[in-house]
């Protein structure tokens, strides 16, 4: 299956042209490295949380969106590939001295993916992360496999969900304090792509109506500190045309 590197950040709302000239000046970079595919989507229907959500992941400002994003690799030894390149390519200190975002509040990690259904790119995503206990790993890889296909028959184009394999501690945000994880707890980086927010509006609609589809039991998961958000992607490898390298 697919490996992922997924992203979450905050960036000022006034930056977010700048942010998308940044992602897509550096994205033929990435390829080069070995990027299958590069998305970053925008904050559009992000709700404030009482536990956790993505602004309070970042630590977001009044003024600050978040954004979603992710690269796909065709394994995991292809992304570690691509990370020592990065982190001795000096192309790679010029874009990360002109960043038009806080860096530091950036969360980041390796995902590999558990479940992977359609492959068409939709034009909008739902995000999602996650805390599950290491030992219902399985059972939530069943119940994701469940729903992914619930979710394809009410009109998503791609469902992913992607358990944390390479993902860092950092000094001031990272995806476990993110979700308040506990010691035996993993992270899952998931998403929805959808070919339009109406189809995943009223997708959710039905969903969350149809009784067949109420949890029983205890879930594979802590819902009070998952979160979730709708994004709109402003950045996309598989539908634009990439701008040339920096330096070239």
């Amino acid at each position: 299956m697919t490996y992922f590197e997924g992203f979450v950040a905050a960036v000022p709302e006034a930056n977010k042209e700048a942010y998308r000239k940044h992602a897509a000046d550096a994205a033929p970079l990435f390829k080069e490295f070995g990027v299958k595919r590069h998305v970053e989507a925008w904050d559009s229907d992000v709700a404030e949380g009482k536990v956790t959500d993505f602004r309070k992941a970042v630590d977001a400002k009044p003024d600050e969106k978040v954004v979603f994003a992710w690269f796909e690799y065709t394994t995991k030894e292809a992304r570690d590939a691509a990370n020592e390149k990065m982190m001795s390519d000096p192309r790679m200190k010029d874009m990360g001295e002109i960043m038009p975002f806080d860096g530091k509040r950036m969360i980041y990690g390796g995902f590999d993916a558990i479940v992977e259904e359609g492959s068409q790119q939709g034009a909008y995503t739902d995000g999602f992360v996650v805390p599950v206990p290491e030992g219902k790993s399985q059972d939530y890889q069943q119940l994701a496999a469940k729903m992914a296909k619930v979710f394809r028959q009410h009109g998503a184009t791609r469902v992913i969900e992607a358990l944390s394999d390479d993902v860092p501690k950092g000094e001031v945000t990272d995806f476990y304090r993110a979700v308040k994880a506990e010691g035996d707890e993993k992270v899952v980086f998931s998403f929805i792509e959808w070919p339009d927010k109406d189809t995943r509006d009223q997708a959710w609609q039905k969903i969350m109506a149809d009784e067949s589809l109420k949890p029983e039991g205890d879930m594979p998961f802590n819902g009070q500190r998952m979160f979730w958000g709708g994004f709109e992607p402003i950045f996309d490898t598989a539908k634009a045309k990439a701008a040339e390298p920096v330096g070239a």
